[in-house]
């Protein structure tokens, strides 16, 4: 039998840890996905996903910085991807301070629909606890950033994409839902998904739609060039939105934009490859 020093032990103890509590580990997908910097480009077509619920948008527009407060909303982003990178890359402690400090926020979202949506008449209340909820923005999360590496770094197998939702539901337990809720593969995903959508309760509204030009045009660029920048910005997100919510956000996705971002996922996969990590990589995966 082989004995391990001290620090072997520390280490093989910290990586059980890592794998109990996090999203799996060094050698996880979570990790392979979830370190790419460009990945956060698939992030804008996720939050339309979720937005298209009207529970989810209802305690958006009550309760978000991002509508209440526009010059906050680089420092609301910052702070959203530096809790996906501690859930991710985190220490133990790291990961339960940020899930309790999630739950935190989550406390203080809640209240009623102000007018009917689809088929949720007004009144309806909502609350960020909800697990319903809950399970629609973490099923988004899982279904745009893998297809976001596809596109602008690799190849994802199946058996990868089924470990990467598998290695997500650790947040089951850390954010108060039932243990089983979330889907665990990839297949799990996509019928959860179809009923959600067949069932109705996807609707895109006037607000929806005000909204979504907010979150593609986040910050106002002065001059007249500004159009071709947004528009060039925005292609990512369109062009990653399943096609049914694309068309109900009546987001224009013709030869031109599909030229325009295949070209660019090309030099983007082309160019990964030689860039150092220090460039390539978010600094809590290097640590």
């Amino acid at each position: 039998m082989i004995e391990l020093s001290a620090n072997q032990q520390v280490a093989a103890a910290q990586q059980t840890a890592y794998e109990r509590l996090s999203l799996g580990g060094p050698n996880s997908v979570a990790w392979k996905i979830n370190r790419e910097i460009v990945v956060l480009l698939g992030w804008s077509a996720a939050v339309l996903m979720q937005l298209a619920h009207p529970l989810v948008l209802a305690g958006v527009l009550d309760h978000s910085v991002f509508v209440a407060e526009p010059r906050r909303r680089l420092e609301r982003l910052r702070s959203t991807v530096e809790s996906m990178l501690l859930l991710t890359f985190g220490s133990p402690e790291d990961v339960r301070r940020t899930a309790n400090k999630i739950n935190g926020i989550h406390d203080r979202v809640h209240g009623r629909l102000r007018r009917q949506a689809g088929p949720l008449p007004a009144g309806t209340h909502y609350s960020a606890h909800d697990p319903e909820l809950l399970r629609w923005v973490h099923a988004t999360l899982i279904d745009v950033l893998p297809r976001t590496y596809r596109v602008f770094v690799g190849p994802l197998s199946r058996e990868e994409v089924d470990a990467y939702c598998a290695e997500a539901t650790v947040v089951e337990s850390l954010l108060g839902m039932p243990r089983g809720y979330l889907p665990k593969s990839s297949a799990e995903l996509r019928s959860y998904m179809d009923d959600t959508y067949a069932s109705g309760v996807i609707t895109v509204t006037d607000e929806t739609r005000w909204l979504a030009g907010e979150v593609l045009r986040p910050i106002p660029l002065p001059g007249k060039l500004h159009w071709a920048v947004d528009w060039l910005g925005a292609l990512p997100t369109i062009g990653l939105l399943p096609a049914q919510v694309r068309q109900a956000y009546n987001l224009s996705w013709g030869t031109a934009e599909r030229a325009c971002l295949r070209a660019g996922s090309a030099i983007l996969r082309g160019a990964l490859p030689l860039a150092p990590s220090l460039l390539r990589h978010w600094p809590a995966s290097r640590r």
